[in-house]
């Protein structure tokens, strides 16, 4: 369940350049509130991964917590705890280990995003990437979410009639007017502005548009926040791994060109 907002007193600003964390008094409200598990806490930085933001919508004003495995957060504040951090994020609050916190950085710090990459190693690597531009919409969030969707497997269908790439729904096929559900460029076409939408409809917090893309809109506004549903946490870790591994291929410099053949049909 989503924690409670902290009042804005709780929290500190920060307005310079990179400063190293350093320790500070405890509130009695913190003193008071046991701190997750260690289990809980790596949990909530693989889904803390998934904050990414985006070069297609970047943030105002932004500040940024920037965390041990090099990841950089949006937050609009922190609270120091005994040992971790409360997070105040578009999405709600979350505490994450003071030892995997290394620094608070202002927006002005924060490294321009490199631009996208001119294809993806992966299969419909063109249409992801064509997709992407026309939608305003991360290449690698878009290839990560048909990886765990459909592996890409064009022909994918769920217990559920989602399907196609993306595994859209009959719902989301006749909102976009998809007359082929299983043709690759309408189906990634037709996901990615879905996803485009819920990154609007959420103030481009990530795991609250994945999330809905899982679990549906209306599960998140019911829990004001990521639904509680094993299904879908798993989800989003997934994606997160995904989505890391893309990053840190296309930051090694490992991109090839690009395959437009499908993956082996596993039905």
């Amino acid at each position: 369940m989503r924690r409670r907002m902290l009042s804005a007193e709780t929290f500190k600003k920060q307005r310079t350049h990179a400063t190293p964390v350093r320790g500070s008094c405890l509130s009695e409200r913190s003193k008071q509130k046991a701190l997750p598990s260690r289990a809980r806490r790596a949990e909530g930085l693989v889904i803390l991964a998934l904050f990414l933001t985006l070069a297609a919508a970047p943030l105002a004003r932004a500040e940024y917590a920037v965390l041990r495995n090099g990841q950089r957060l949006h937050i609009t504040g922190y609270e120091h705890l005994a040992t971790a951090y409360r997070l105040q994020m578009a999405g709600g609050l979350v505490d994450v280990a003071a030892e995997d916190v290394v620094a608070f950085e202002p927006e002005d710090s924060f490294p321009a995003p490199p631009p996208p990459a001119a294809s993806l190693n992966v299969p419909f690597g063109e249409l992801i990437r064509a997709a992407a531009s026309k939608h305003g919409v991360d290449q690698e969030l878009i290839a990560s979410v048909i990886a765990v969707e459909s592996n890409f497997n064009p022909r994918a269908v769920s217990p559920k009639q989602a399907r196609g790439l993306m595994q859209l729904l009959p719902e989301t096929v006749a909102r976009f007017a998809v007359t082929n559900v299983f043709d690759p460029a309408q189906n990634i076409d037709a996901g990615t502005r879905f996803l485009k939408q819920l990154l609007t409809r959420y103030d481009q917090d990530l795991a609250l548009a994945l999330a809905a893309y899982n679990a549906g809109p209306d599960r998140v506004e019911q829990y004001r926040g990521v639904p509680p549903f094993p299904e879908t946490r798993m989800y989003l870790r997934r994606v997160a791994r995904q989505l890391g591994e893309h990053k840190k291929h296309k930051t090694d410099g490992g991109q090839t060109a690009d395959s437009t053949q499908p993956a082996p049909d596993s039905r």
